[in-house]
């Protein structure tokens, strides 16, 4: 059997426990720590001074993820009052950034008490709820509160986003008309402190596009400060690095972006950048390991059924694409009736849903692939497991192993 070559999707940590997996514990998620530690090693080293480094816990909230990255990243950002628990727990005493478009007045009243550094304001109702609650449950101390704003992006710096929350009509954040009522409310309170403007625009942007935006963001900023009279200290440009689910070898030029905000920050000489990576720090680091079941031939196409599917995996059927993968071949076969194995050159993976959407990967060149070999699919270390539908059809849930640990 001929396989296309591992090494450029697998460590060979990884590659050796997926190989080394009983089938009955499969399907699992491989997370390489010690990769996802070097990676971020690397992307804070590539950033200047004065920009802050927050990751998105709703990327992958694992502790043990959070627990990896906590030495790199100057704090967390968390959307939930669930979210703001669990980091809390998982990585006690570091800064949180409390950001989301729903918040409740539970979850703001639990921000106040864990003492987040940043409310990231979404609009003025909220932030009225959020006066009102920290005059009554943080006396004596005030609340720093940065604004998200929905702003406009001239130019086509948006046209190449895999995924929009700003720059055109979205739930998120205030609209642009509204930034000057919100900073004079905010001017108005005891308890409220404006420190800045947030502004998370769109994900799946290149280095290029994601400096154009901060840049747009940084002039906003500017401006309304220099309207109100106010400093304007911090700027929080969001997240939204690209990561290229197609080419796998191609990654974020974390090098041409810190250059970008050294200059920029250069340029303003008074004021912190922070930026929210998720996806793009985490998405190299976990692998999701199954086996295949069957191959069966359908209408002049072949098919193979994995364990497993997209209800441990959904971040194909999200972002309609397919996962990068590798085959291991077992040559064991236990069973005393034939081996199916693929006949043509490409074929499609699924998984066990009863439903046509169960695709894992389409067109993938065979090389004879046969039931009992092993898959291992990349790039899933970010929105894979915690955004799938887990309990549809009461499937057994994967392992989880984390390889490489301190």
């Amino acid at each position: 059997m001929t396989t296309a070559p591992v090494a450029p999707l697998l460590t060979e940590t990884v590659r050796e426990r997926a190989a080394y997996l009983a089938s009955d514990h499969l399907p699992a998620y491989l997370y390489d720590l010690a990769e996802l530690r070097a990676h971020a090693a690397a992307v804070r080293a590539a950033l200047p001074e004065r920009v802050e480094l927050y990751y998105a816990a709703k990327a992958n909230p694992e502790p043990e993820i959070l627990t990896a990255l906590a030495p790199y990243v100057d704090g967390f950002e968390v959307s939930s009052g669930g979210e703001l628990a669990h980091v809390r727990k998982a990585v006690p005493n570091r800064p949180l950034a409390f950001g989301g478009p729903g918040k409740t007045p539970a979850e703001i009243a639990a921000g106040l008490d864990l003492r987040v550094a940043r409310f990231h304001v979404e609009s003025e109702y909220e932030l009225r709820m959020l006066g009102h609650l920290a005059a009554r449950l943080a006396p004596g101390r005030t609340v720093p509160v940065l604004l998200r704003i929905n702003l406009p992006v001239p130019g086509a710096a948006l046209e190449g986003s895999s995924l929009a929350m700003g720059g055109r009509p979205t739930p998120f954040g205030l609209d642009p008309a509204q930034a000057d009522s919100a900073v004079r409310l905010l001017s108005d309170h005891p308890r409220l402190e404006l420190r800045g403007i947030h502004a998370h625009l769109a994900s799946g942007l290149d280095a290029a596009a994601q400096l154009a935006v901060a840049g747009e963001v940084v002039t906003f900023a500017v401006g309304l400060a220099a309207r109100h009279g106010i400093a304007l200290p911090e700027v929080n440009v969001g997240g939204g690095m690209n990561v290229d689910y197609a080419d796998p070898g191609v990654r974020f030029d974390w090098t041409a972006y810190g250059e970008g905000l050294a200059r920029l920050t250069a340029a303003h000489p008074d004021l912190l950048l922070r930026i929210e990576p998720g996806r793009a720090l985490t998405a190299y680091c976990g692998w999701y390991a199954t086996e295949v079941l069957d191959v069966r031939p359908s209408h002049g196409e072949e098919f193979a059924v994995l364990r497993g599917g997209t209800h441990h995996l959904r971040t194909p059927a999200t972002k309609n694409h397919d996962q990068p993968c590798a085959v291991l071949p077992v040559d064991h076969w236990p069973h005393p009736w034939p081996r199916p194995a693929a006949r043509q050159d490409h074929i499609t993976l699924t998984g066990q849903l009863c439903t046509p959407k169960d695709v894992l990967a389409r067109r993938v060149p065979s090389g004879g692939l046969r039931a009992g070999d092993r898959v291992v699919f990349a790039l899933a270390g970010a929105y894979a497991w915690n955004i799938s539908h887990h309990d549809f059809l009461m499937h057994p849930r994967p392992g989880f192993h984390f390889l490489g640990g301190a």
